[in-house]
Formats: structure tokens, C-alpha cells, sequence
């Protein structure tokens, strides 16, 4: 299926700056609920939005980044009610999409991770290509990233350094990070990259020294690990039997977490490793895809894509499961973060 431009948006700000990665996958992943209603439990920009309307289904817009309203007012103007907005973060969507549905939900879309729209943003604090605030909140609730650079101690900083970054070198950098704030604090996004690139070096060509730091710090601020586990458990509980579940991660760390999910034996709630599997835990899931790639001519277009993976699945009739980490594999799960940054 080809959607062309078709998820561009016109504001009146101009067109809505993201691409929307793997498009077309994800349309074809969707084809059997464009009849009905699906919920884009990560809105952003919209694009996956506009493509799905434009295809005939009826959608709820959830995401917690109160800048993505100019374009969600776009898609009201355009669809009227079959497009509806709401304020929220994915892990709650089975809640959110009650409050403006009563309407049976037939499938979720999930794209992981920070947009290409946030990063370009140098006053959101997310990349170090941009000098900005260093704060990396996708919803403007909670403490930032400065916060949890500035307070957290020398083992906290390490361990979400190589947990959520997979940096070996996470104690040097979380040492340098330390030694540089007695000085004064670290307020903004060049001053900790080049903190970092101080203390561990540079190699001609290669990535930048601070990519995995500044992905490690976005993730514990944002709690995406967390958010990610919770919002399959709420597409779980709002997704009726044969419904459709379609998830695109952009790091190995997600995509397992996805993967797992949709396999009972590895994900959570079996009871006992003595019992049988099938007396254990009954499948949730069915069709479970295998892992698709963007194809190489969005590669050319797009190289965000180049990270991205694609998974999806549809529902079975058996009641959805309580909310556990238990076999998912979620990196960094006993860190207490709370401690530092507090409830969000």
C-alpha cells in the first residue's frame, strides 16, 4: 500500500516537519481494521494519523507533547469527527480513548521513541547537534534532564548511562559528568556533549562520543522503558479478540521488550515453570509478525529509518494479563530513578 505525501500536514505554521517512518508497512500491517477504529496511541506529528484517515478508518490521536495540537486541529478541520485528540501518554490509552469513544477499538499503532520533530527542536534539549536547555521532557510534566544530571549520584548516572545507553564506558562519563558539576551546573545540551567527549575521546568519522548518554539520559527522564511496558499492557486490555497491535521501535533494548510481549513463553504472567505451558498462560496473541525493515528506497529518503523495526499482532479471545516486567527483559527496571526525578 502507497500512501505517497498523503501524511503530510498543512498548519498554518506550514507543513508539519516529520517523516513517518516505515508508512506504508504500517498500513498494510493495519489493512483488516480500516473499516474501524484505531488508535495512534503516539500521534506526534500526525502523518500516521492523516494516512489512516485518508484510507477510510476512524482514529483517536493520543500523545502527552502539548506542541503537536496545531496538527491534531489540522486533521479536525480536514476529517471532523472522524478524528478525535487526546492529551495523554500511550500507557494510559485504553483509559484516554474512553474519554472521547465508547466505540469498540479494533487496532493501536505505536511508534517508539523521540520524533524527528522533537530532536530539530533545539529548546526541547534533546540533541547535542543544537545548543539548548538540557531537558529532553517529551510532556512538560516532571523534572529534566538537567535535574537528573546535577542531583543523581556517580552510581545512579553510570548504571542509567549503561542500562539505557549500553555505554562501557558509563562510569568514566558519569564520573566526568560529576567532577564538571562541582564546578557549576550543567545547563545545557553542548556543555554536558562536551563533557563527555572531553572525558572519553573522539574517533575521526565515527559518532559522536555523547549519542549513547544523551539516548541513556532522554529514556530515564521520559521513563520510556516503563511507558513502552505499559502502553503494550494497555493495547492489550483495549483491544477485543482479533484486534491489531502494530508496534515500530528504533533501539535493540525496545524491540526486544515488543518481542517478548508477544510471546507468552518468554513475557509475563506465567505461573509456574513446573506446569505445562498451555495449562501455564494462554496465548494473548496470534499472527505475531516477524520483524520487518524499512525497504531501501525510504532508506534513501529518510535515514531515521535505517534503525527502525516493525511488529505486529492480533489479539485472541483470552482475557488480557496484569501488568508485570516478568520476562520482558526491560533494561534498568531496579533502577529507582523515582528518587531523583520523583513521580512524574
Amino acid at each position: 500500500m502507497n500512501n505517497g505525501n498523503g501524511n503530510q500536514i498543512e498548519t498554518e505554521k506550514g507543513v508539519a516537519p516529520h517523516m513517518s517512518v516505515m508508512l506504508d508497512e504500517v498500513l498494510d500491517a493495519l489493512e483488516p481494521a480500516m473499516a474501524g477504529l484505531i488508535v495512534d496511541g503516539t500521534f506526534g506529528a500526525g502523518g500516521y494519523s492523516k494516512a489512516l484517515l485518508d484510507a477510510g478508518a476512524q482514529v483517536i490521536g493520543v500523545d502527552q507533547d502539548k506542541n503537536v495540537q496545531q496538527f491534531a486541529d489540522a486533521l479536525n478541520v480536514e476529517f471532523g469527527d472522524r478524528f478525535s485528540f487526546v492529551m495523554g501518554r500511550f500507557s494510559e490509552l485504553d483509559e484516554l480513548s474512553k474519554q472521547v469513544s465508547d466505540q469498540k477499538i479494533d487496532a493501536v499503532v505505536l511508534d517508539i521513541g523521540v520524533s524527528s520533530m522533537q530532536l530539530d527542536e533545539g529548546e526541547r534539549g534533546f540533541s547535542f547537534m543544537r545548543d539548548g536547555p538540557l531537558d529532553m521532557r517529551m510532556g512538560a510534566r516532571g523534572e529534566s534532564a538537567a535535574d537528573l544530571v546535577n542531583n543523581a549520584n556517580e552510581r545512579l548516572l553510570s548504571d542509567i548511562i549503561f542500562a539505557f545507553g549500553e555505554e562501557k564506558r558509563a562510569r568514566r562519563i558519569a564520573k566526568a559528568i560529576i567532577d564538571a558539576r562541582v564546578e557549576a551546573p550543567i545547563t545545557t545540551t553542548l556543555a554536558l556533549a562536551d563533557i563527555i567527549e572531553q572525558a572519553v575521546g573522539r574517533k575521526p568519522g565515527g559518532n559522536h562520543p555523547a549519542t549513547r548518554t544523551f539516548q541513556a539520559i532522554r529514556i530515564a527522564v521520559n521513563r520510556e522503558m516503563d511507558e513502552l511496558v505499559r502502553g503494550l499492557f494497555a493495547a492489550e486490555r483495549a483491544l477485543g479478540e482479533n484486534g491489531t497491535l502494530v508496534v515500530v521501535t528504533f533501539h535493540s533494548l525496545e524491540d526486544r521488550i515488543v518481542k517478548r510481549f508477544f510471546d507468552a513463553k518468554k513475557s509475563a504472567g506465567t505461573t509456574s515453570r513446573h506446569m505445562p505451558f498451555e495449562a501455564a498462560e494462554p496465548m494473548r496473541w496470534r499472527k505475531i509478525s516477524k520483524p520487518k525493515k524499512a525497504a531501501e528506497n525510504e532508506l534513501m529518503r529518510n535515514p531515521r529509518a535505517r534503525s527502525a523495526t516493525l511488529r505486529s499482532a492480533q489479539r485472541t479471545g483470552h482475557a488480557p494479563r496484569e501488568f508485570s516486567y516478568d520476562g520482558l527483559g526491560v533494561p534498568g527496571a531496579k533502577l529507582n530513578i523515582d528518587k531523583i526525578l520523583g513521580a512524574v
